[in-house]
């Protein structure tokens, strides 16, 4: 027995991957399925020893097909490499070179990079290359990120839950490390380097001190350990009242010797333990959390002090721009703005402002944050949701990709064409500290995300962090390629289903800029009636204003005027109803709901028209994933199935839902042919999921 269980340990992954079709898929590889044959690999040698060429070349060993030319694998520096004279002037610390040389008389496959980690990921672009089709023997790649800091925020808690989390518990299990070194660790790391993401913040933004004490500081630098040979740094969230609750003083207040000299010791603590921690993460006067403006400071006085904590380091802190208070009584849109406008160029050099892509709070459609452009002398870190929070959960088929290149592409009319992304990469300004984070939407789920489908928001996130110009298209044909196969059909059918799947969630959920219509708390399922919370801004009817005549939150000049903070060109569009977008139309205006539409319709008429084809959409991904059924594996098959039937009763139950209650204000009937909703509104008033997963106190 003794002998048996050796044999099948050396055996190990090379022989799952011959007894594949054996096995049921349930999503663990990710779009990380390709493993060569155990004879028959391809030759590859290496160049130099780190542990992170090991593993660009056990990375290579483990995928290339046999018949791949012979790999080297390098850095620019390895001898022999100079001499070919290869364009590695701008590629940083983290691009890459992949291309045919000719290296000691022989033919051979270079990947290579100035340091390496672009070698190792250079290895992972080739084969995400050899994975979606191109030739190896004609194969050339050269790129660079155009983003320095690529990083994950986790939501995730000391309990092991997380915050809007769909994906089962967190994946660090808190209560085993440092002790246990969790193999998911390293399957983790492993994913992220696969797409280029270089950092992780482990603990949620609602941080708690436990945090930062001696134990979790052992806890967080054993999976620093972990991810290091893979290029990713962890980061933590920082609790800014952590002097008073660990250190025993009496203030947090940045401006006090006491608070900086704490703040110090601690970071001194924690670059002790993990010489390459990144930094702080800081959400502050926020939903609650502690922050300098509990003592009369500004959100720049906090972040520099934490800033010169690290500095020594070589750290970063992370500010969020985030600020939901009730500092502004006219529009909750408009707070973020107000508060760190004033504090352009008063940041320290070593603090990124992470601001969210919109105004409000991941909505399934916003405008891009007006504090893009509007902030010229500091760098400006965008933040997205990869949790689909308002976006149906793991649930829903909802491919993020368009909605992430949406904001990226937004032109912010600060200078001629320039993008937000110009200001995210630092071209817009000359900013070298850039970053971009992604609230994460992993978890222990053996399929890490919930769903294969939202296994794609993860990796489109990656890609655009490493270059915002990618399309969303082109990045939904690679992932699902690497994920299902290469067959044209699967390829074809699945990324034409991504394609307007977020578009769906916005038709059915609430079109022409319609935001936080969800139910409370959860945020599970439709909630437009809800007018009883304690403060406005919690109210779903602050958002919608809805009444008998019209619909929309008038930010124009007759309004809430925010509109005035982008900027003048950009402005003057969205000012007037008739110059604005139609997909942003609610968001900016108040308007009457005969109003006519591009199209000739009316409003009411447009917007119910935008439920039924939402879900119509859903109905159509389920015809399309019905006709794979024999080019899938069964197992993510039959889940992806079973899950397109939730969404399609849930987009049902938000349409009629909504236009229940929309009837009940607007006293309007509903246009010829279309059908009434399934009950009337007190039955949808009364549904009650207090239990609903991702909501945490």
């Amino acid at each position: 027995m003794k002998g048996y269980r050796a044999l099948i340990g050396a055996l190990g992954a090379s022989w799952l991957a011959l007894a594949s079709p054996a096995f049921a898929d349930d999503g663990y590889s990710l779009w990380l399925r390709t493993s060569a044959p155990a004879t028959g690999q391809a030759a590859v040698t290496r160049l130099g020893d780190s542990a992170t060429l090991r593993l660009a070349e056990s990375e290579l060993r483990r995928a290339l097909p046999a018949g791949t030319p012979p790999v080297v694998v390098a850095t620019a520096a390895a001898p022999g490499i100079a001499a070919l004279g290869l364009p590695f002037v701008g590629l940083g610390d983290e691009g890459y070179l992949v291309r045919r040389v000719t290296l000691a008389g022989r033919s051979v496959l270079l990947v290579a990079g100035n340091g390496d980690r672009g070698t190792l990921y250079g290895a992972f672009a080739l084969l995400r290359a050899l994975g979606t089709g191109d030739r190896a023997e004609t194969v050339a790649l050269r790129s660079a990120p155009k983003v320095k800091l690529r990083v994950l925020n986790h939501w995730d808690n000391l309990d092991g839950t997380v915050e809007r989390g769909y994906a089962g518990q967190s994946l660090w299990d808190w209560w085993t490390l440092p002790d246990f070194d969790d193999p998911r660790y390293t399957d983790y790391a492993r994913a992220n380097a696969s797409i280029g993401i270089n950092g992780t913040v482990l603990n949620n933004v609602n941080a708690k001190t436990d945090s930062l004490t001696a134990p979790y500081i052992a806890k967080a630098a054993k999976l620093a350990a972990v991810f290091r040979p893979w290029g990713i740094k962890v980061y933590l969230s920082a609790r800014f009242s952590a002097p008073i609750e660990l250190g025993g003083l009496k203030t947090a207040d940045p401006r006090d010797p006491a608070v900086a000299a704490w703040w110090r010791a601690k970071s001194d603590e924690i670059y002790r333990a993990i010489p390459d921690f990144g930094g702080f993460l800081v959400k502050a006067n926020s939903e609650g959390q502690p922050g300098p403006r509990d003592y009369g400071a500004s959100h720049a006085d906090g972040a520099n002090m934490l800033a010169a904590a690290v500095a020594p380091h070589g750290g970063i802190v992370m500010w969020r721009a985030f600020v939901y208070a009730e500092t502004d009584p006219t529009d909750r849109a408009k707070q973020a703005y107000s508060e760190f406008k004033p504090l352009d160029g008063r940041f320290a050099d070593n603090v990124l402002v992470q601001v969210k892509n919109g105004a409000i709070d991941f909505q399934p459609r916003e405008p891009f944050h007006p504090l893009f452009g509007a902030m010229p002398k500091t760098p400006l870190m965008i933040e997205f949701q990869i949790t689909k929070e308002y976006l149906g959960f793991a649930t829903h088929l909802a491919y993020l990709g368009p909605l992430f290149a949406e904001t990226l592409h937004a032109k912010t009319g600060r200078r001629r064409d320039e993008t937000v992304a110009d200001v995210v990469d630092g071209s817009a300004e000359g900013h070298k500290l850039t970053g971009m984070a992604g609230v994460a939407n992993i978890g222990r789920d053996r399929d890490w995300s919930g769903s294969t489908f939202n296994q794609a928001n993860w990796y489109a996130f990656g890609r655009l962090a490493w270059d915002p110009d990618l399309t969303s298209e082109g990045i939904a044909r690679e992932w699902a390629a690497q994920t299902f196969g290469t067959d044209p059909q699967v390829v074809a059918t699945t990324t034409a289903m991504m394609a307007g799947s977020r578009e769906a969630v916005v038709d059915y959920t609430g079109a022409f800029g319609l935001a936080h219509l969800m139910a409370t708390g959860h945020h599970y399922g439709p909630g437009p009636w809800v007018a009883d919370l304690a403060r406005p801004e919690w109210n779903p009817t602050y958002y919608h204003r809805a009444d008998p005549d019209g619909i929309g939150f008038e930010r124009g000049r007759g309004g809430s005027d925010a509109v005035d903070q982008y900027a003048p060109s950009v402005a003057r569009q969205l000012a007037r109803p008739e110059t604005t977008p139609e997909r942003e139309l609610l968001w900016f205006h108040h308007v009457r709901w005969d109003r006519r539409m591009a199209d000739g319709k009316t409003l009411w008429e447009d917007l119910v028209a935008h439920y039924d084809t939402g879900v119509g959409y859903v109905a159509g991904m389920q015809r399309q994933w019905d006709t794979l059924r024999d080019k899938i594996d069964a197992e993510r098959w039959q889940k992806t199935a079973t899950y397109l039937a939730i969404q399609q009763r849930e987009a049902r139950w938000w349409r009629d839902a909504s236009l229940a209650y929309w009837m009940s204000v607007n006293h309007r009937p509903l246009p010829a042919g279309v059908a009434a909703p399934e009950h009337d509104l007190a039955w949808y008033k009364a549904q009650s999921y207090p239990h609903a997963p991702g909501h945490t106190s």
